[in-house]
């Protein structure tokens, strides 16, 4: 077991009862992946649901975008409080697991990762921000099938996506310092394609099964804030990318 709750199927210990008790242990096991992959996705869907009431609030309601505008304090609160929210879900293990607690500070989170993102989908314009979430809609749909119908194990690829991810932002930095058309589109595009293949890893790790790695049942919270976290860096390389190549 890991710090992140995971577990090599492989390598696991075996079981030594008759096979009648082995076909009852792998029948409860996957009573219990399939309970675990529906909590997941019901909190998912409550996290995306706050999400994008918070975008619609900053696109359709000009008092909200121009109270905020006039109050930047705000975001830099939230922005504090949203990190310290992070941290204490992926380092704290006894809080991630202890309910309702657990459910308490995930919500926080969201809120304030949605009126973050609200505050940034405020800076383009709504029809920008109405494609992107559709293209993200459909991009997850599909990584998610994906997913659950290959036979590749993407939960072999955890190192190099960490790498990728210390590349693209080293590769961002660059990118403040050389601006440009050309430049942000690749870096979004590399952004969108190292996100997707993480929705796919992540989704692997909760569905578990043959895969080499899983993520603990216990761990509903922490597989919801991964697959949330994914689908919001998604949608936010998707509209720069529409945004990019509108201009």
């Amino acid at each position: 077991m890991s710090a992140y709750g995971t577990y090599d199927s492989e390598y696991g210990v075996a079981d030594e009862g008759a096979p009648f008790s082995n076909f009852e242990n792998a029948f409860s096991e996957k009573a219990v992946r399939m309970g675990f992959i529906r909590k997941v996705y019901g909190i998912l869907m409550v996290q995306l649901a706050i999400t994008l009431g918070f975008i619609a609030l900053f696109l359709y309601v000009p008092a909200v975008k121009k109270f905020t505008s006039t109050h930047i304090e705000l975001f830099w609160i939230a922005l504090v409080l949203m990190f310290i929210l992070m941290i204490i879900l992926v380092c704290c293990d006894k809080v991630r697991r202890t309910s309702p607690t657990n459910i308490f500070i995930l919500m926080a989170f969201t809120v304030l990762e949605s009126f973050l993102l609200g505050f940034a989908a405020g800076g383009y314009d709504s029809d920008e921000v109405v494609m992107a979430v559709g293209i993200c809609a459909v991009v997850s749909l599909g990584l998610t099938i994906f997913a659950f119908q290959t036979k590749w194990d993407f939960t072999l690829c955890g190192g190099f996506l960490f790498v990728s991810v210390l590349i693209l932002i080293l590769f961002g930095f660059i990118c403040i310092f050389i601006p440009g058309r050309v430049v942000s589109l690749v870096y979004a595009s590399l952004g969108a394609l190292i996100f997707s293949l993480y929705l796919v890893y992540d989704t692997q790790l909760m569905i578990g099964g043959s895969h080499r790695y899983s993520i603990s049942p216990e761990e509903y919270i922490f597989a919801a804030l991964n697959l949330y976290l994914d689908i919001i860096n998604l949608f936010l390389f998707i509209l720069q990318i529409i945004s990019s190549a509108k201009d």
